[in-house]
């Protein structure tokens, strides 16, 4: 190359650099977790004990920092700093944040809190900081509550920070109503149970005289669905969470009715209800006990689930010789095959955001747990193992939870959580065998 052709490239490389050298200091983005990225590296936080502001706050100050910790690390993006790496503390919650030292131990998020009780109550306040810039991130906020409920606070906490840092929807502070089980195979005894979502604070609901299947949270929380065989046979049961009264939906005389699903707007539920050996999909309304027959075919139609809008149901049938999901609209109609791939694929449930459904899919002996978009494309495998099944979406609509069953002779369920990239596989502590959750919404 001559020169006289390169004179052209060598100025404007000068001026290139003249810029850069002339430009203001850009200012360091703040700490951003993209979620869908193929891949995530774990952003390192600090969250130091919280600070004791007045007697008897100390216990409740170390366990809130604790399961704030908990809750983000448990989601796969982020990745604590030990306390022992710690070169400051943090005594007072209004004392100016030493910058360079959580700088030093590659800290990219501190969190800060403190804790006031007073008789039975506590306040909680809290604050982020971004340590690169030396900034915090957004104001702080303040929870209030009984003592007793130190845990939702820490839940709040921690959905405030991750909110914040990754921009999705919070989910920690929620619970799961569940299928408790005890005794062998063959034998095995079934209650409904609820928990927070990180399996703490399990309560339950039934006792295990009979058989309960597939609970299901309302919109709001204050009711759950679920079917039960206390009278022999398969029955739609309402339950008010607050007294925990229940009530039998539907009693048509030789039919049986299982599958239960609140509709978005809480006084429809869509369900499936089996008669004359034919099973098909019916909605009622919880006010006046209206019923309506959705489906009529030949074929078994269950496990249906509303979009969140309610103008559609999801469902799986076996109309084309082999199970598979379907989507109609929500007052019945000519369906259309969702699913395409090879194997079965039941248990659809769609996610509260509208973009996904979830599946399990049997193929070639093994089970799966997948998601669709609601046109058919981007199916992907999320899970395989000998048995895992029935779908559940986090208010936020970016972690399912499922039943996992153990091959061999005990066959004990667990559940387990993944999120929608198939990352972050881990079960889900409960005090023994437990089998199909349900996400509630947000606590209000």
């Amino acid at each position: 190359m001559t020169l006289r052709h390169s004179l052209p490239r060598l100025l404007a490389s000068l001026l290139l650099c003249l810029g850069v050298l002339a430009a203001p200091a850009a200012r360091a983005e703040e700490p951003h977790i993209i979620i869908d990225d193929p891949v995530i590296e774990p952003m390192p936080y600090a969250v130091p004990d919280f600070v004791a502001e007045g007697g008897g706050a100390g216990d409740a100050a170390k366990s809130i920092a604790r399961v704030v910790a908990d809750d983000l690390t448990g989601t796969g993006l982020f990745r604590e700093i030990p306390a022992s790496a710690y070169i400051s503390g943090i005594s007072s919650f209004d004392a100016p944040v030493a910058y360079a030292d959580w700088q030093a131990i590659n800290a990219q998020v501190l969190i800060t809190g403190a804790v006031q009780a007073s008789g039975n109550k506590l306040t909680v306040k809290f604050r982020l900081f971004d340590v690169a810039s030396g900034a915090p991130l957004g104001d702080g906020l303040q929870f209030a509550g009984s003592a007793k409920s130190w845990r939702r606070m820490a839940h709040k906490v921690a959905d405030a920070a991750y909110s914040r840092i990754t921009g999705e929807g919070p989910y920690f502070d929620s619970r799961v109503v569940f299928v408790s089980e005890s005794g062998p195979k063959d034998a095995r005894q079934k209650r409904l149970a609820v928990m927070d979502y990180d399996g703490a604070n399990v309560q339950y609901l039934t006792d295990s005289k009979s058989i309960v299947l597939a609970p299901r949270f309302s919109p709001t929380g204050d009711r759950i669905l679920y079917t039960s065989y206390a009278t022999g046979f398969p029955r739609v049961n309402l339950m008010n969470t607050a007294n925990l009264k229940t009530q039998v939906l539907d009693e048509q005389p030789g039919s049986m009715t299982f599958a239960p699903r609140f509709a978005p707007d809480g006084h429809t539920v869509v369900f499936s209800l089996e008669k004359d050996g034919n099973t098909d999909i019916y909605t009622m309304n919880v006010d006046s006990g209206a019923i309506s027959q959705l489906t009529n075919a030949p074929s078994i139609e269950t496990a249906p689930s509303f979009s969140p809008d309610g103008s559609q149901i999801v469902f799986e049938s076996d109309r084309s010789g082999a199970q598979q999901i379907y989507i109609m609209p929500a007052g019945g109609g000519e369906p259309t095959r969702l699913s395409s791939g090879k194997g079965k694929y039941g248990t659809p449930v769609w996610s509260p955001r509208g973009d996904y459904i979830a599946f399990t899919k049997i193929a070639e002996g093994r089970f799966y747990i997948g998601v669709i978009r609601p046109d058919g494309t981007d199916e992907r495998l999320l899970t395989a193992s000998f048995l895992d099944e029935g779908p559940t979406w986090a208010p936020n609509g970016r972690v399912i939870m499922f039943s996992r069953e153990s091959e061999g002779a005990s066959g004990s369920s667990t559940l387990y959580s993944v999120d929608i990239s198939g990352r972050n596989l881990h079960q889900v502590k409960t005090p023994g065998a437990a089998s199909d959750p349900a996400w509630s919404p947000l606590l209000p």
